[in-house]
């Protein structure tokens, strides 16, 4: 009883972590008015250091003459180029692609048809007849000739990882610690170092798709594998079968679906990669949007990102038809309207080959121009209406919120800010998550850009605190209701499909190009994953939990703030994470409309020879912050699932 009796005056004498967290940012604030401008580390926008003009320097000496890279770079040169040929650009001597749009859309369409049913077929086929309406037909067979190259060789060598992977329990281990790195990191990371092997072009921006899209095919693989019941498989082997029949006549059969929705990921993630690789001269869609970003004509951006979201809409539909159509042989009777859907594709291939109406998409009717200006018209209004309402509100954040926690991360020394992180990292994640915040804290002071990471890092604290808000009280109503769930879910899955150049444009009409800007793209971007995280966590809490609070007496609020969101916490803390990392990704593509720092490094490092280096380190301060936001919040949420809050036993 003694014994019972100093744990729990121990547990009593514990601090909240709360508490401790306040104490370290107070003493934290009063430091910064002792020691404010001290050891800073600023850098203007044109300046370099050593370190980066030796980047700059020997940027060619990495990969050019080198065989293998070389023999890379060609290899997907050449294919990327063959599709290109295909589907988007004049090819053997002919002033039109291969196959023209008739053909492109006849194959679209049936193969919507063969993988899904005939109302797949007809978005697939309305889908590409409207991005053709609006004048960006070639621009969308780049963007389609990239994605498919990459997703292609990105699945030629994610789904045998993903079999090795849910075969092996030490090749799973080892992949789950690789993905989970690689799905931290923004899209920005991966174009820098591979323009170092394979230079600027759409090799690299092929390269850099098929890396970033790998991850959701090689994971749900491997998971879909190892989720097979082990009694089919024991059945199988009990059979005579070999591993290798074991393998093609169970595991992949039975794993169909969830493969299915890992290649519908890839294929979202590469639709995403390969538009923001147009910052390394990747033709297409993304191209499109970029350069009207830059000159800030929303009308024409709004055009280039509605295609991209035509698309996206028609490459997830029809991979989740795939998914979700039954595995059977087909009847007889849909075999031969196959057969009839087949011959009249090789019709329009042919006319598409052989008549140039069928070949170049008719510029009679171009509604591109008419979205495009009707998209400024509107974007002129909102700023004429509403301009001092969404102004205004942009400069109280900016101002109350935003220019404050910049000035303390940015005016405190250096040393001072990193004490602070490594010291809440002890407090929320312990030495687990203590180690690798101080070596990412180290690593960015060494990368030079010290000063544009915590401005960086402010823009995506202050845009997670607004996100875990709305994804908290979202999720915890659709957890709670089940009609929500269903009208909310279908939303927030659409959300995720849309590529980041996508969210600037509406917040670049309405608030112009601020910091505030790439912030609120931010939120709306990372809003759906962090609601279906906290839904999934509210739903899982047992029946009888809820049941048992509700027959005392307790009322809704109690129930949510005493008994869901507690035992909900890990799934919370994970939707921070979650959050942090979305919000990050898209504060950094922010950069294109006014976010500056880290993701201004990076473009300026694209676009100016001599900024080559300095961008490459901002990539690597960019990789270092997602580290460090996702361990602390891992390590946090580990270490709320392994130690329970006081009262919770109870």
């Amino acid at each position: 009883m003694a014994a019972i009796t100093s744990d729990v005056e121990v547990e009593v004498r514990r601090p909240r972590r709360s508490v401790l967290v306040g104490v370290l940012l107070v003493v934290w604030v009063a430091a910064y008015f002792v020691l404010r401008g001290l050891d800073t580390l600023p850098l203007g926008a044109q300046e370099t250091t050593a370190f980066h003009r030796w980047l700059t320097d020997h940027r060619d000496d990495v990969g050019q003459g080198n065989v293998v890279f070389d023999a890379v770079r060609m290899a997907v040169d050449q294919f990327v180029v063959l599709l290109q040929n295909v589907l988007a650009q004049p090819a053997y001597g002919r002033p039109v692609p291969v196959v023209g749009w008739l053909g492109v859309v006849a194959v679209s369409a049936y193969l919507a048809w063969a993988f899904g049913n005939w109302k797949v077929a007809l978005l697939a086929a309305g889908g590409l007849g409207f991005v053709g309406l609006q004048g960006l037909w070639q621009e969308s067979m780049h963007t389609l000739a990239l994605t498919i190259a990459a997703v292609l060789l990105s699945l030629l060598v994610a789904i045998p990882l993903g079999i090795w992977a849910g075969l092996s329990d030490r090749a799973f281990k080892v992949a789950t610690l690789v993905l989970d790195l690689m799905q931290t990191l923004p899209t920005f990371v991966y174009l820098a170092p591979l323009t170092l092997f394979f230079a600027i072009g759409p090799a690299a921006a092929t390269i850099a798709t098929l890396i970033y899209a790998a991850p959701p095919a090689v994971r749900l693989t491997a998971h879909a594998i190892r989720s097979v019941p082990a009694e089919s498989v024991e059945a199988s082997r009990s059979l005579g079968s070999t591993r290798g029949q074991t393998l093609t006549k169970v595991l992949l059969p039975m794993s169909r679906s969830t493969v299915v929705v890992g290649i519908n990921q890839t294929i979202m993630a590469a639709l995403s990669m390969v538009t923001v690789a147009a910052l390394i001269n990747a033709p297409g869609l993304g191209d499109t949007v970029l350069t009207a970003l830059q000159t800030l004509d929303v009308g024409v951006a709004f055009n280039g990102g509605l295609a991209i979201v035509v698309i996206a809409i028609v490459l997830d539909r029809v991979t989740t038809a795939a998914g979700d159509r039954p595995w059977r042989t087909a009847s007889l009777r849909r075999k031969a309207l196959l057969g009839a859907g087949a011959a009249g594709v090789l019709v329009a291939i042919w006319f598409s080959r052989t008549y140039v109406w069928a070949a170049e998409f008719p510029t009679s009717v171009n509604l591109g121009s008419r979205i495009a200006v009707a998209a400024t018209d509107v974007t002129n209004w909102i700023q004429d209406v509403f301009g001092g309402f969404t102004y205004g509100v942009r400069d109280a954040v900016t101002f109350a919120l935003l220019n404050p926690l910049e000035a303390l991360l940015t005016g405190s020394p250096w040393w001072l800010v990193a004490t602070v992180i490594v010291a809440l990292a002890v407090v929320l994640g312990g030495w687990r998550a203590a180690l690798p915040a101080a070596a990412c804290s180290g690593l960015l002071v060494a990368t030079g850009v010290w000063h544009d990471s915590m401005v960086t890092l402010a823009q995506t604290l202050l845009a997670t605190v607004v996100v875990v808000a709305v994804g908290v009280a979202l999720g915890v109503w659709a957890g709670r209701n089940r009609r929500v769930d269903t009208w909310i879910r279908p939303v927030l899955d659409a959300g995720q499909t849309m590529p980041p150049f996508v969210y600037l444009v509406p917040f670049l009409a309405l608030f112009g190009t601020s910091r505030f800007t790439a912030m609120a793209a931010a939120v709306v971007f990372a809003v759906p994953v962090t609601t279906k995280i906290v839904a999934d966590g509210i739903k899982a809490v047992p029946v009888a939990t809820v049941e048992a609070a509700n027959s005392v007496g307790s009322s809704s609020w109690q129930v949510i703030s005493k008994v869901q969101l507690p035992v909900a916490r890990r799934a919370i803390t994970l939707a921070v994470n979650q959050g942090l990392i979305y919000v990050l990704s898209m504060v950094v593509v922010g950069g294109l409309v006014g976010a500056g720092a880290l993701g201004y490094d990076v473009y300026a490092g694209f676009t100016q020879s001599e900024l080559y280096g300095k961008g490459l380190a901002a990539g690597l301060a960019i990789v270092l912050l997602g580290v460090l936001l996702d361990r602390v919040t891992q390590a946090a949420a580990r270490r709320t699932q392994r130690f329970p809050r006081r009262g919770d036993k109870l």
